[in-house]
């Protein structure tokens, strides 16, 4: 899946961009601070946040992908001005050198774990008494139209299972009890959750609907599923997505409802 994040990371990240934007603004870095950032992907927001502790503080990303990570320094090189590493490991049970760290970030980078609970106690460990987490989770499918209106019209056509409530996945802390419930458990305090919602530029700000469809049709974990379908099936599906993403075209892409979580704690 890194892999297919990396050919579509500037798609990917363009569309989510106004979450890391307001997740950096809740999380309000300060000069001088260290932080990790935790499911770093190709490194856009440690980047935004190494310039935002600079020039004294560190931005550390990591991410289980070394393909993303590769990407990340990539960005990252000749950036002299920023004290920014990447390291490629499991968030769940690394241990870092450079922990403790004031700060702890992630847009969408922590509803992955196979075992959250404990997954949360190593995150914690890596944050220094007082020390602050600032999360982006997406909210219920029903109120990210992104994808619950694009997974109606996959099923027409394939078979998708539906997730079992809290089990790993885009949508794993929906519940802002569970996820509250995991971060009180691991001694976590001051848990406090803000809402965010707007409009997301489906396939990158600016795209057409065609290229909306041919994202949702290779970018998207649905990849696979599709490969295994008749082409008039595919046909069908393409014009299904099609009359989704005109209906919801704009100047300014293909703008699609959303909402998240943005999820603080102290250590």
């Amino acid at each position: 899946m890194g892999a297919r994040w990396l050919t579509h990371l500037d798609t990917f990240e363009g569309m989510i961009a106004p979450i890391g934007e307001a997740l950096l603004a809740r999380a309000a870095l300060a000069p001088g601070e260290r932080v990790v950032d935790i499911g770093c992907g190709g490194g856009a927001t440690t980047l935004a946040a190494a310039r935002a502790v600079a020039p004294d503080g560190i931005a550390l990303g990591l991410d289980i992908s070394p393909v993303l990570l590769r990407r990340a320094r990539e960005r990252a090189a000749g950036a002299s001005e920023i004290d920014v590493d990447f390291v490629c490991a499991d968030a769940a049970a690394v241990q870092l050198d450079a922990a403790p760290f004031d700060r702890m970030i992630s847009r969408f980078g922590s509803m992955f774990f196979p075992e959250p609970y404990p997954a949360f106690a190593n995150l914690r460990g890596m944050i220094r008494p007082g020390g602050r987490l600032d999360l982006a989770v997406w909210a219920a499918p029903r109120d990210n139209l992104w994808m619950a209106a694009m997974v109606a019209i996959m099923r027409r056509y394939i078979d998708l299972p539906r997730p079992e409530p809290r089990t790993p996945g885009p949508f794993a802390f929906e519940d802002t009890e569970y996820l509250g419930d995991v971060l009180a458990t691991n001694g976590f305090s001051e848990i406090e959750f803000e809402t965010w919602s707007g409009d997301l530029p489906f396939g990158g700000p600016g795209a057409t609907p065609d290229q909306a469809v041919a994202f949702a049709l290779d970018g998207m974990a649905f990849r696979n599923r599709i490969a295994t379908i008749e082409p008039d099936s595919v046909t069908r599906l393409s014009r299904d997505l099609m009359d989704l993403y005109d209906d919801r075209h704009t100047p300014n892409g293909v703008m699609m409802p959303a909402k998240v979580w943005l999820v603080s704690a102290r250590t």
